[in-house]
């Protein structure tokens, strides 16, 4: 049995060869590239989540490395937290950098686990399934996870939304959820370049109704750019890059090196 459910009738979910089914006979086409559609429509056409050019964007920086310390920080926790044959799920994956690390990381200590994906962008997934088949993959929203109550012990939510009821459903008792967030000053240099008054980012409190806080770090280090493609790279996997003026967007185009800190807030949370 898959890891997932119906989202129609929400029972369980049997993989085949070319498609999820599931008790009621409904059916999920499975993609080329190895990924599952539980996304239930909602508008013919409708485009979900990151487009193409800041995944492709997003997938050339990390696969520089530039966020690399972060992902080793989410790696070990994922292996502290998650009891042998245990189920992770990564809840916002995207191309699935940190989830395929997390793998890795997971199996070099000697623990089973199963891991398992969800985004909402069908154009993330297409990566994701590019990078690993060994990482169960489904186009879903992190509101309403295709997965039954109760039935995972690690969740990881990086720059995703943070869907607490829902969450705290599909967790288990004791289980834990892996949170990233950038911190104030995360990307500063980046900011100086683009805008005449940068702001820092907001960080609230982090507490949430149903989780008790078992840690919080924080990871810091300065990454040194030293060709316009990977600021650029940089500049168009975030945010800013859909909400900045043409003209600010060009102060970049000169842009040969550049010193900028990388700053994550973690934290951990146990149900």
């Amino acid at each position: 049995m898959s890891h997932f459910i119906c989202p129609v009738c929400r029972t369980g979910l049997l993989k085949t060869e070319k498609t999820y089914v599931c008790e009621n006979r409904h059916s999920f086409d499975i993609a080329k590239q190895g990924y599952v559609n539980l996304l239930l429509s909602s508008g013919k056409g409708k485009t979900h989540g990151d487009d193409r050019e800041m995944i492709s964007s997003r997938e050339d920086f990390l696969n520089r490395g530039f966020y690399d310390e972060l992902s080793r920080e989410v790696s070990r926790l994922a292996e502290k937290y998650c009891p042998d044959g245990g189920v992770v799920l990564d809840a916002g994956c995207g191309e699935c950098k940190y989830t395929c690390d997390a793998r890795k990381f997971l199996k070099a200590s000697g623990k089973r686990a199963d891991l398992i994906g969800v985004d909402i962008s069908k154009e993330a997934l297409r990566y994701a399934a590019r990078r690993t088949r060994e990482i169960e993959l489904a186009v879903a929203s992190v509101a309403d996870i295709p997965v039954a109550d109760g039935s995972v012990d690690v969740m990881i939510n990086i720059f995703a939304p943070f869907e607490a009821a829902e969450f705290s459903r599909v967790l288990k008792k004791g289980g834990a959820i892996i949170r990233v967030y950038p911190l104030e000053k995360h990307l500063w240099e980046l900011k100086e370049l683009v805008y005449e008054t940068p702001y820092e980012n907001p960080v609230s409190d982090m507490a949430e109704a149903g989780f008790e806080i078992a840690e919080q770090l924080s990871v810091r280090y300065m990454m040194e750019f030293k060709s316009n493609e990977d600021i650029l790279s940089l500049f168009k996997m975030t945010p800013y890059y859909y909400r900045t003026s043409e003209n600010d967007r060009r102060k970049l185009d000169s842009a040969e090196s550049l010193s900028c800190r990388a700053e994550f807030g973690i934290t951990v949370y146990k149900k």
